[in-house]
Order: structure tokens, then C-alpha cells, then sequence
């Protein structure tokens, strides 16, 4: 019966309620029923109840009305941000906008975290500093690129294409003119007039307010100097105006976990030479120092192992790293040292140039010496790039002519069969696990009859061939301060 009566009519509404002095305003969103229509007889909310203020139904009141306190119920309530983006939720929100089409969703979310823009945990986004730089820089320099907009209505031109109804030549050279123009005008902007930019862009994120009310971009080494952004080699990071006076750096923003946000942490004195020992934040993440840069010389520091808290490293654990690389012992063959560090890669072991890794960054300090030339003499026997040698998905069995054995192989690209140094692939028809003996050994001759590859000549042809130099004209290069050296790396 219900559907065949006519629509209900609500009216979205806010109410404001004041108290005598307007001291107090209370407000109440929801809907009033303007007409009941069906609702008079069936209403679904009783059958799926809703929590949600859209279905609030609120009295018809007017203004001026007086209203009678019949009770008050103190309830303490939270306000929580909007949760992250999920890969469902940010092509549910990508579909709401008119971006992209269902072809190019995978993409998309594949080209964001390929290139380090966000990082995916526990299923959901969340924004790294490269992300935010190319942003901050698209919106300050290439709005008009980046509005939501922008992409839908591309997708209507495209359709318009597609049906006849507008000139692809014309569509590209509306597009094309428009674009020319912006670069041509950003190419004019200096590299200061850019970092000034990002700088207010990004002054929440990168330079957040301090709970003291002081200068967030007061550069905490020589206390007279502002913070900025810096471009490097490694990328973008922080450094003081007074360099090279002051060198003091640090990362964007304050490493996940170390609660340092910039600020160096005092573990202590060092008892030997009197100096103070500190914790602090690398754009290579923490480390730990000993003493201040002087004049000439760089302090001592130690960088802390991956998967270690900064937060729980102590005096006597900072002392311990600072007195990095151990001598273990002398190698029982050539007499030469062999000593424990910790390097960019890792822990690991050194002998005359060979290293060896150590999984536990706990073997630096309790490594002896027999376990250090076993792991040594394992790395000389397997090199394979930092790799144990590759492990054969099928041994097949011995060559029947030439002898040594016959294997089935996973390669970078696809599986091949391996006698001696003849590498023969598989057909992408063939299943490797259906190869037999025989079958390898036929692929094996067929890849040692057609010998090694030439090497081309087209190179060394082109080479010869020297065209004359052409003249360039050259405009004066921006100068850009140099990068400090991070020694934390």
C-alpha cells in the first residue's frame, strides 16, 4: 500500500537555540516533515534504523519561538578526522569526481606508490614528503593541471572525439597552447621563488607550530639562522640560511618513530674525551654524534641500525656504535684484520675488501672470530651480488655426453635450462616443470650451435662518423648553495 501513496516531502533544517543572554547557542540539523505522503503508513527507518543525521527528524518550529528546558543530558563527544584512503575508497572517490575511466584506476593507484608518493599500510595510504613536494609545487605553479575538474572535463573532450562532435586537431591545440604558455612562464621563475613557495606550501607540515609559541624555522644549531627547504643530490631536505656556517640539516619531516622532529636528544658525556653525546635526526635517519661540528673537522657519528628504536638507545649503546668499526680479530690465512661496521646496507663483516652481511646488528658486538672467517669464506664461495648462488627449481640429472649436471633454472626472464655456462630459455609453451632430460638437452645444443652473441658495430660505425660541433648559447646557470654532507649515511 505504502508504494502506491504519494512521495513524502522533508525539509533539510537547522535550528539554532539561545539562551536569554545569547551566552549559550545550541544547534540541531535533521529533517522536518513537510507532508507525510507514505511515510504515514510505512516508514523504513523502524525496519533498518540509521544513526545518521539525515534522518533526525526535528518539530516544525518558527523563529521567535520560545522554548521550555524540559532536561539536559551532559554527553562528551569527539569529533575524528575522515578515516585514510583505502584502494577502494580512493577509486570510489576518483568515480565521484569524473577522474580517469576503469581502465586506468590499477594504474593510477600503481604510479603512486611505484614512485614513492604514498606507502601503503595496513591497507591504507598514507602521504610520503615526495608526494607531498610534487603537490605542493603542481598546485603552486600548475593549478589550474591539478583541479578536480580538469581531468572530467578532458574526459567529455575526449568523448566528443570519439563521437565526431569536436576536431581531434582542435582539441590538441586548445590543450596544447594553454599548456606551452604555463611552462613557458614557470621556466621563467628562479629556483629561490620555487623553494619560497613550497616553503609557505608546506609550513604546517614541514615547520609546525612549537608548543612554546618560538620561531619554528629558528635554526636550532647556530640559534640566528631560518629554516628552509634545500635541493641535493639525495633530494629535497632542510638546512640553515647561514650556510656554509652553519651547517645543520635534517629531513622534511620528523622520522616515523623517532619522535626527534629535528632536535637533538643529550644521552650523556662521554667519559674518555669529555664531549656530549647526542641523538639526532638524519635525512638517512637517526644517528647518533659525538661533540659539535668544528672548524675543519667533522664530528664523529654512528648511524643506528635499521629496526632499532631511536628512542631506546642509550649512552652506553650511542658509545658502543660511535666505537664502530671493531677489530675482531687477525684472518688465519694472510694475517690481515678483520673488523665488524655498520654500513649503509647494514652490519657486516670486512677482510681485504670482502664483506659479508650480518642479519643480527647485535654480531657487531659479540662476533668472534671463527664465525667471521666462516662467513667470510661462504661469501668468497658465493658471491652472487649480496646473494647466496641461485637454486635450481629442477635438478634434471647429468649431460649424457658432456657430463656436469643439467638444471631448470628461474631467470629474470623466465625459466631456462642451465649446462655449464649455456643458458638455454624455454619456451613460454612449455611448462618447466614437463621438461625431461632429454628435452633440456636438445635446447641446450640447439642455444651452443648458434655460439655467442656479436657484439654490434653500429656503435663503433657512429662513432667514427664526428659530426662538427655546433655552436650552443648558453644563459647564466642559477646558483643553488650547496648540499651539506650528510654523514649519517
Amino acid at each position: 500500500m505504502a508504494s502506491q501513496m504519494e512521495s513524502a516531502r522533508l525539509e533539510r533544517t537547522t535550528i539554532d537555540i539561545a539562551a536569554p543572554d545569547r551566552f549559550i547557542i545550541l544547534r540541531a540539523t535533521g529533517s522536518v516533515i513537510k507532508f507525510d505522503g507514505f511515510l504515514k503508513l510505512y516508514e523504513e527507518g523502524r525496519d533498518d534504523a540509521s544513526a545518521s543525521e539525515e534522518n533526525i527528524r526535528l518539530p516544525h518550529v518558527s523563529e521567535g519561538d520560545a522554548i521550555t528546558l524540559k532536561d539536559i543530558k551532559p554527553e562528551q563527544h569527539f569529533t575524528e578526522p575522515p578515516p585514510r584512503f583505502t584502494e577502494a575508497t580512493l577509486v570510489k572517490k576518483l568515480e565521484e569526481l569524473g577522474i580517469g575511466r576503469p581502465s586506468t584506476y590499477a594504474s593510477i593507484l600503481s604510479v603512486l606508490q611505484d614512485r614513492s608518493y604514498v606507502r601503503l599500510e595496513s591497507k591504507r595510504f598514507y602521504p610520503e614528503d615526495k608526494g607531498r613536494l610534487v603537490t605542493a609545487f603542481l598546485e603552486s605553479f600548475f593549478s589550474r593541471y591539478v583541479e578536480y575538474d580538469f581531468t572530467a572535463s578532458l574526459e567529455e573532450d575526449l568523448d566528443k572525439v570519439s563521437a565526431g562532435e569536436l576536431k581531434w586537431k582542435t582539441f590538441l591545440h586548445k590543450f596544447w597552447d594553454e599548456f606551452h604558455a604555463t611552462v613557458d612562464n614557470i621556466a621563467d621563475v628562479r629556483i629561490t621563488a620555487v623553494l619560497d613557495a613550497l616553503n609557505e606550501v608546506l609550513r604546517p607540515h614541514v615547520f609546525p607550530d612549537k608548543e612554546d609559541g618560538s620561531d619554528p624555522r629558528k635554526c636550532p644549531a647556530c640559534e640566528n639562522g631560518q629554516l628552509s627547504l634545500k635541493v641535493g643530490r639525495f633530494g629535497a631536505f632542510v638546512g640553515c640560511s647561514n650556510y656554509p656556517e652553519c651547517k645543520f640539516t635534517r629531513q622534511l619531516t620528523e622520522q616515523e618513530g623517532t619522535g626527534l622532529a629535528g632536535q637533538p636528544k643529550v644521552l650523556g658525556m662521554d667519559p674518555e674525551t669529555g664531549q656530549e653525546v647526542t641523538i639526532r635526526d638524519g635525512r638517512f635517519g637517526a644517528y647518533v654524534q659525538l661533540g659539535e661540528a668544528e672548524e675543519g673537522s667533522k664530528p664523529k657519528r654512528s648511524g643506528i641500525p635499521k629496526g632499532t628504536d631511536p628512542l631506546s638507545v642509550d649512552l652506553d649503546r650511542a658509545l658502543a656504535l660511535l666505537s664502530l668499526p671493531r677489530e675482531i680479530g687477525l684472518h688465519p690465512e694472510d694475517q690481515k684484520k678483520i673488523v665488524a661496521g655498520l654500513g649503509r646496507f647494514g652490519p657486516y663483516v670486512l677482510h681485504n675488501k670482502l664483506y659479508a652481511s650480518l642479519k643480527d646488528p647485535e654480531e657487531l658486538f659479540t662476533i668472534g672470530l671463527n664465525r667471521a672467517v666462516t662467513l667470510l669464506a661462504e661469501k668468497k664461495a658465493n658471491p652472487g651480488r649480496g646473494r647466496g648462488a641461485a637454486k635450481p627449481l629442477k635438478e634434471l640429472g647429468e649431460h649424457p655426453e658432456l657430463g656436469g649436471s643439467v638444471n631448470v633454472m628461474e631467470g629474470r626472464y623466465g625459466p631456462y635450462v642451465k649446462h655449464g655456462k649455456i643458458n638455454a630459455t624455454i619456451p613460454s609453451d612449455t611448462d618447466p616443470d614437463s621438461i625431461t632430460l632429454a628435452r633440456a638437452v636438445e635446447l641446450i645444443t640447439a642455444k651452443a650451435a648458434k655460439g655467442p652473441k656479436k657484439k654490434s658495430t653500429k656503435k663503433k660505425k657512429a662513432a667514427k662518423k664526428k659530426k662538427p660541433a655546433k655552436k650552443k648559447t648558453s644563459t647564466p646557470k642559477q646558483k643553488v648553495d650547496a648540499e651539506p654532507t650528510e654523514a649519517a649515511e
